[in-house]
Parts: structure tokens; C-alpha cells; sequence
């Protein structure tokens, strides 16, 4: 296309991959005026906003990771919030009432992090993946990780560049991922492995090298790469060295982890989304949805006579089953390993009627169905957490038209730098 100067129009802004006069435009900021050259690059700025800044990470506009780390956090915030507001708005939802925001630090707070693991001319490099492609962008620094994750990335390189054993391990390895505690006392690594052929009895010596770098490093596992055959994959039993997962203490609860168990990424404002999420509230029933390993869970069993936690996933609702079971002076809760719609068509049937209900689904939402059948349940308030505005707002466009109203927004800000937005929404039964 024709290089041509572009007002960006702060009315029209949609986020980081912006459409205006024809040009799809990255990494711009509203009532900036730039170059655009071709679809997709980087623009040239002719005028910047007073709301730019220099990134702190080297790979940024090349790293797909981050989208908004040229921002101010504050402009971020402000941009999440009037992007969710124009989403819901498309979605044809009235009456939302101002939408609140909750924020911590803006870097270092992810808990876990998964690197591609690549051979550069011979030696092994960890990275992401190219914005926009998925070609192999090694890295020197993540910024937004917690910095346990990344030393513990460099200690996997010095000990792959210095013993054949764990260059033999990094060379079958695929991707790493790392998970550590929120206070980085604690570290699990996953390694997913390229082909079966691995000898598991020198998997500990790879580790018992990493953990005399980085003595945080309480567990590891081998596994295979979720894209190999299923075939294979079956047949692999995995290799296993020191604990299973860990312990993450949250608000003064502690939580056991597996490994591959979902948790929430940033360990700066999970204690303040617990809050947020289960409130005041002191009745006889609630139900926790895509529960997880119970970080809603063990609050709501503080508030509530009776809890129902339901979660699908194997490693989640094995950790749930075993924190249901309690102990001397803990609350305990009811653990149900199932798709929370196959819960939902049962339990409708019941009377037994919950007063609070909480949802944490994953990006796909509640789904159509599972939101008509909460609004036939009829509890007095759903809690809905969400990480994609856009199934957010599909759902609440159900549950809004069908039984409920919207009594408070907040974007509690998860993913800093990110186009990601977390939003938790509270309805109260019309």
C-alpha cells in the first residue's frame, strides 16, 4: 500500500491491531498521528501521544507476548476500560453501571511462564514466538515474568551448554514450562518432550544440575508435546522427579498445586480477585464453577454452610477432591469432578437452589446453554470472572435478557502490558 500520514481516531481505537483509512496498524495509541507502509508493521510515529513511553523489554514489537508495554499503565487501564465498554455496548447490554478497576504491579507478576526450546547453532535457546507467526524468536529477558522464572530459564541454558546429559535433555525438548509460588519460594518445571525415547534414569541428574543453580526448584516432570500422536502419548507414562507441585499461599489460605493444574497467572492481585469475588456474603449454599483447585472454593467455605465445587480438569479436580476433604479447624466442601453444563442439567432438576454462584470459565465462556439453565436456577446473585470480553459479554446478553441485572464491573487487571482483560461481573436475580 501507498505510505500515507493516519490520525488515530480515539472514538474508533480497538486496541493493539487498530483499522482505520484502510491500513491495519499496530502498537499505536490514540490521537497519534503515523506512517502506516504496509498491512501489519510497525508504523512510523509522526506524533506521538503523551501517553507513550519507551519499552522496557528489548523484544517488544517482535515478541508476540506483550502488545502494550509503548503505554503508559495508567493509558492501559483507561484503554481496557473503554474497550470492554464499547464490547458490551456491540452487544446491545444497557445499564452498566461505571466500571471499576483493580491493579498492582505491572511487571514481574506472572507465576508461570512456557518457553519454546530451540538448538541455535548448536546451542539450546529458550523464546517465544514471532508477533504474528509462529517462527522461533529466542529471548533474552521477559520482563513480566516473575524473576525466579527467568533465572531459572538461564540456569537450563548454562546447564545445557556445559553437560552432555542435560544438552541430550534440552535437544528432545520442545517446550519448558515454568510455575513458581507467588512468593518465588517454590518452583515446578514441566518439559514436553519432541519424541519417547528419553532415558528417564538420567532425568534426575538434569535436575539435581538445575536445583544446584536455582535451590527453589522443588519438582519436575517429563512429558510429552500435546501435538505428538495420541498414540504415542498413551503409551507414555511420564517421568517424575521430586514433589508433584506446591504449596501457594493466597490471603493466608494455602493451596496445593499439581503440576498443569490451572492457577491464576499473577501473583499480585490473585489475593485481592478472591475478594472481589466472594464478597460478604454469609447464607446456606453456593456453588464454585470451573472451580480449579478451589482458590474461590476455600473462601466461599469460610461464608457459606455448604459449597459445591465443580471442576472438569483431571489435575484441578483431583487437587479439589483432596482440599475438600479438610482437616482439624478447615472448612470443608463438597468437590464434584465434572463439565460444569452436565452438573448444571442435573442439579436443575433438584431443588436444592443455591443463593451465590460463582464462574470462572475459561475463554469460551459459559456457553448459551449453561447461561439459559442458570437463569432457570434462578440464583440471587451469579459472580461471573472472565478472561474474554467478548464471550463475557455474549453470556451476560443471556443471562441479562433472561433473569438478572448487572450490578457491578470491575476489570482487575491479570495481564499488564497485554491486550488480555479480566473482568469480574456481579448479578443480582431481577
Amino acid at each position: 500500500m501507498t505510505s500515507k500520514a493516519i490520525r488515530i481516531g480515539a472514538a474508533e481505537y480497538g486496541g493493539t491491531f487498530h483499522i482505520q483509512d484502510g491500513a491495519v496498524l499496530s502498537y499505536v495509541l490514540p490521537d497519534e498521528l503515523v506512517t502506516a507502509d504496509e498491512d501489519g508493521a510497525l508504523p512510523t510515529i509522526l506524533e506521538a501521544s503523551a501517553n507513550r513511553v519507551d519499552p522496557p523489554c528489548r523484544h517488544f514489537g517482535t515478541c508476540g507476548g506483550c502488545q502494550y508495554q509503548h503505554a503508559q499503565y495508567a493509558a492501559q487501564l483507561q484503554l481496557k476500560v473503554e474497550i470492554l465498554c464499547r464490547i458490551f455496548a456491540a452487544s446491545g447490554l444497557e445499564a452498566v453501571p461505571e466500571i471499576g478497576t483493580q491493579a498492582s504491579e505491572p511487571w514481574g507478576y506472572r507465576n508461570r511462564i512456557r518457553l519454546r526450546v530451540e538448538m541455535v547453532e548448536g546451542e539450546p535457546r529458550v523464546g517465544y514466538s514471532r508477533r504474528g507467526t509462529n517462527e522461533f524468536l529466542p529471548i533474552a529477558e521477559c520482563p513480566i515474568a516473575a524473576p525466579l522464572l527467568w533465572r531459572a530459564a538461564e540456569a537450563l541454558l548454562r546447564v545445557g551448554a556445559t553437560d552432555a546429559n542435560s544438552a541430550r535433555w534440552l535437544a528432545a525438548t520442545s517446550e519448558v514450562e515454568l510455575f513458581c509460588s507467588g512468593d518465588e519460594s517454590r518452583l515446578q518445571i514441566t518439559f514436553f518432550l519432541r519424541e519417547p525415547q528419553m532415558d528417564a534414569g538420567s532425568f534426575p541428574a538434569l535436575c539435581g544440575r538445575v536445583q544446584a543453580e536455582v535451590p527453589e526448584l522443588a519438582g519436575a516432570e517429563a512429558e510429552l508435546d500435546p501435538e505428538l500422536n495420541r498414540r504415542v502419548r498413551r503409551r507414555w507414562a511420564g517421568i517424575g522427579w521430586g514433589a508433584p507441585g506446591l504449596n501457594y499461599e493466597v490471603a493466608g489460605r494455602t493451596y496445593w498445586v499439581s503440576r498443569g493444574a490451572f492457577f491464576q497467572i499473577n501473583r499480585f492481585l490473585v489475593g485481592r480477585l478472591v475478594e472481589l469475588v466472594c464478597g460478604n456474603a454469609h447464607r446456606t449454599l453456593a456453588w464454585d464453577l470451573f472451580a480449579g483447585v478451589g482458590l474461590f472454593t476455600r473462601a466461599l467455605a469460610e461464608r457459606f454452610a455448604r459449597v459445591v465445587a465443580v471442576e472438569a480438569g483431571d489435575a484441578a479436580a483431583a487437587d479439589l477432591a483432596v482440599a475438600a476433604k479438610g482437616g482439624k479447624g478447615r472448612p470443608t466442601f463438597e468437590a464434584v469432578h465434572s463439565a460444569t453444563l452436565d452438573f448444571l442439567r442435573m442439579r436443575e432438576l433438584q431443588r436444592d437452589r443455591p443463593e451465590l454462584i460463582v464462574l470462572d470459565p475459561p475463554r469460551a465462556g459459559v456457553g448459551a446453554e449453561a447461561a439459559a439453565v442458570l437463569a432457570r436456577i434462578g440464583a440471587a446473585q451469579l459472580v461471573y470472572v472472565s478472561c474474554d470480553p467478548m464471550t463475557l459479554a455474549r453470556d451476560l446478553a443471556v443471562l441479562t435478557r433472561e433473569a438478572y441485572r448487572v450490578e457491578s464491573v470491575d476489570l482487575v487487571d491479570l495481564f499488564p502490558q497485554t491486550f488480555h482483560i479480566e473482568t469480574v461481573v456481579r448479578l443480582t436475580r431481577r
